[in-house]
């Protein structure tokens, strides 16, 4: 798409003479939702041009509205109206593909924005963050023991020490030290040496994708300004200059994560070869050389601790620090020591031979019970913040904080997202370990297979899965009874029509199944919590039998016996399904550009938020897209000195109010926000209550000229704003109907379809509101504003 050239009077966008000519334009700036969509379409027009950004992420104009700032007065009619397409951000190539190993990273990234808003108790809000932060580095370990597993323990440990197995396996062969023919790799060190590429490639290609995606989307800029004192107190950082510029935190997780993953590997290779040589007839050099490498790799992981836990986010301003010199030798030397670690494995040990499996229980076992700890520390956490938030200005209200009344799971939704991710990330692991076992050993019992710890895992599936069914079967009970409850409604909001039992039902159905969304705290508290119980039971079940659960029941009663059985096997057939179907969903989306903006809408709710406590979860778009909004709303003010209606739907509503934060004071004061199907208070409200609750979107309508906000009871994503006071019924319209029409009318011939989250400007109110937001913008009307002070809007009763 060719780009728009530029236009200038007098030599600059900004001089008197065009800021006089178009000091009566107005710009509605347009900012789609999740999922993506055209400029053709945002615009309604087939011609359009993008007129600034690049093939990422862009801004679109109609080829008629090119120099409509030249042109003001052919607009009076109405805005010019630009959209801003950031779809790409989130859905693209082939390589979106790779990000669904990321999933568990960015979960738990989710848990670090959750947690309850506070004032006052900064310290206990850095704990919070350095607890999940911590569990996010046991995520990375996870998924490179896991992989060590696989290539270590299982095939050239396991398999290519077991002559069966390499009979099996013949790509095997070459390692096997039973053949006539055993060659230098038959060893069982050199085996481990050689296997641990796996791991270590793993490891590089988390760093490689990492730092590839954070050139691409979290390397820009925000626009330069002075930190607002009273930031703190409006509860909410999206206004802090340097919230959407992580560098310098991203830089130094990245290479805390990098090095433990190499950390990781080194100790897996390294510490079997230290026990042989410990053990009766090893070689005392050999063994002092490996306790000593084995001291160098506790010091090393109490680096990584220690940088881990030294810095969090810096938001306060642009930070510009690299600490280029941490950040490098911090993985190159983990790496060295990987490095001297398959040497010493792989030193000559002519009477070593492999036997049984590797210490994965101890592992695997360690690394749950601190995830473990670490979830219950920061539930201990979010008790003490929650509380102690800041409440939003209402005449009705006391001054003291308290408790935010519709914050998630009572503010225990971050560690409960804490515990889902770990256990995601357990499952994947523990697929990939079940499925691989199977494969090498098939159905012979040729090898011992993996640890006992994910046996039991997986055996607490089916039983996570039964509450998961009482849980669907309880809420469609519920939904039915809403439906029921609807019907009546449905009649009331369209009087005078023609009873048509079908069409209501529709109707009714679609406003209870929107409904649903607000159960969503439930169900994540009831399966987090099960999830925590099944796991401790599966942690002491392998800590305290030594074996699998159906042998561990074995001369119990019957029925006990018969359920272990059941659930081991049932189990494991789950866990290695998922793993199939999540290598199916990769594959197909890979290939296909339909699953793979399937994909994209997913991270579009999950990555819009920084990477404050996992460097390798997928990239946070919102750092290109709300500097984008920012420069782009601050130079058109700037330049033109005319009216900006910035208008969001859906996720776009999201990016509208974040960008808005972003600006001067000076420039926040002179733009409307009009948002419609928002999830601002019904989602991330709920959900992230420390920055959008409703002490913080109370400050955003007060800072604005104005805000308007669209929804429909059908929507299950979009709701109301739900400010306090009169400010209330000023921001929030009443809901529209849905859908426009009933039956069929002469202007509405054929059935109107119920849009539920969708198409909100063929709504006539979604035209009447935008236009009652640029009346209120007019120029030279200026308002009073907070405090006797005056920013070119109209006053606010509600204020």
């Amino acid at each position: 798409m060719e780009r728009a050239r530029e236009h200038t009077a007098d030599g600059e966008p900004g001089s008197p003479a065009r800021r006089h000519e178009a000091a009566g334009s107005a710009l509605e700036l347009l900012v789609h939702g999740v999922g993506g969509t055209t400029p053709e379409e945002m615009l309604n027009d087939p011609r359009t041009v993008r007129i600034t950004g690049d093939t990422t992420a862009a801004v679109f104009r109609r080829v008629d509205d090119v120099d409509a700032e030249d042109r003001a007065g052919d607009h009076r009619a109405g805005p010019v109206r630009e959209a801003y397409v950031w779809c790409n951000l989130t859905s693209g190539n082939g390589a979106r593909a790779l990000w669904l190993l990321l999933l568990p990273f960015m979960v738990v990234n989710l848990a670090h924005w959750m947690r309850p808003a506070s004032h006052g108790h900064s310290r206990t809000v850095r704990l919070y963050g350095l607890l999940v932060r911590l569990a996010g580095l046991t995520l990375t370990v996870l998924l490179v023991a896991a992989a060590c597993e696989v290539a270590l323990d299982l095939a050239a440990w396991q398999c290519a020490g077991t002559r069966l197995c390499v009979r099996n396996h013949s790509w095997l062969g070459f390692l096997s030290p039973d053949r006539p023919d055993a060659g230098w790799w038959s060893e069982p060190g050199r085996r481990l040496a050689l296997a641990a590429l796996v791991p270590t490639a793993l490891t590089a290609l988390l760093w490689y994708l990492s730092h590839r995606t954070w050139s691409a989307y979290e390397s820009q800029q925000p626009i330069a300004r002075a930190a607002e004192h009273d930031e703190e107190t409006e509860g909410t950082g999206l206004g802090r200059p340097g919230f959407w510029f992580g560098r310098r935190l991203v830089a130094r997780l990245r290479a805390a994560h990098t090095a433990a993953g190499f950390l990781t590997v080194a100790a897996a290779v390294g510490s079997p070869a230290l026990r042989h040589d410990r053990a009766p007839g090893g070689s005392p050099v050999l063994a002092a050389l490996g306790g000593l490498l084995s001291a160098t790799l506790v010091a090393g992981a109490a680096v990584v601790l220690w940088v881990v836990c030294r810095r969090g986010r810096s938001e306060n301003r642009i930070d510009h620090g690299s600490d280029r010199t941490l950040v490098r030798r911090l993985a190159l030397g983990a790496l060295v020591l990987l490095a001297l670690g398959l040497v010493y494995a792989g030193w000559s040990r002519p009477r070593w031979h492999s036997a049984g499996r590797l210490a994965g229980d101890a592992t695997f076992g360690g690394l749950t019970l601190v995830q473990g700890l670490l979830v219950i520390a920061l539930c201990v956490v979010a008790r003490a913040l929650y509380g102690t938030a800041p409440q939003p200005p209402d005449p009705h209200r006391t001054a003291d904080g308290g408790p935010v009344p519709r914050t998630a799971l009572r503010g225990f939704a971050g560690p409960a997202v804490a515990m889902l991710a770990c256990a995601l990330g357990g499952v994947m692991s523990g697929g990939v370990s079940q499925r691989v076992a199977d494969w090498l050993d098939g159905t012979r019992h040729s090898i011992p297979g993996p640890p006992v710890l994910l046996t039991w895992q997986a055996s607490v599936i089916p039983p996570l899965l039964v509450v998961l069914l009482a849980l669907t079967g309880w809420l469609a009970r519920r939904t039915w009874r809403g439906r029921r409850r609807e019907m009546d409604t449905v009649e009331r909001d369209y009087p005078g029509e023609p009873r048509d039992s079908a069409r209501t039902r529709r109707i009714a159905s679609t406003r209870a199944m929107a409904a649903l969304t607000d159960r969503a705290p439930l169900m994540v508290g009831v399966l987090a919590s099960a999830t925590l119980l099944l796991g401790a039971c599966a942690l002491a079940g392998a800590l305290t039998t030594g074996d699998a659960p159906s042998e561990a029941a074995r001369g119990t009663n019957g029925f006990v016996h018969g359920a272990a059985q059941t659930a081991q096997a049932l189990g494991s057939w789950l866990i290695g399904l998922g793993f199939i179907l999540f290598v199916t969903w990769g594959r197909r989306a890979y290939k296909d550009p339909a699953a793979r903006r399937t994909i994209g809408i997913l991270w579009d709710v999950g990555t819009f938020w920084p990477r404050a406590a996992h460097p390798f979860a997928p990239p946070c778009y919102a750092e290109r897209a709300v500097p984008d909004l920012t420069w782009r709303m601050a130079t058109w003010t700037r330049a033109t000195g005319g009216r900006l209606v910035l208008s969001g739907h859906s996720q776009g509503s999201v990016l509208a109010a974040a960008a808005a934060w972003q600006l001067d004071p000076s420039v926040r004061g002179r733009v409307a926000l009009l948002t419609y199907g928002s999830p601002l208070e019904r989602l991330y409200g709920r959900w992230f209550p420390a920055h959008f609750g409703p002490a913080a979107l109370a400050s955003l309508h007060r800072d604005v000229a104005c805000w308007r906000n669209l929804y429909r009871r059908t929507d299950p994503i979009g709701g109301p704003v739900l400010l306090s006071g009169d400010c209330g019924p000023e921001v929030d319209h009443d809901p529209l109907r849905d859908p426009l029409a009933y039956g069929r009318t002469e202007r509405q011939p054929l059935p109107a379809p119920v849009l539920g989250h969708s198409d909100y400007q063929a709504d006539p109110v979604f035209a009447d509101e935008r236009e009652r937001l640029l009346e209120r913008l007019l120029p030279g009307v200026p308002g009073p504003r907070p405090g006797g002070d005056a920013q070119g809007s109209s006053g606010r009763s509600c204020e």
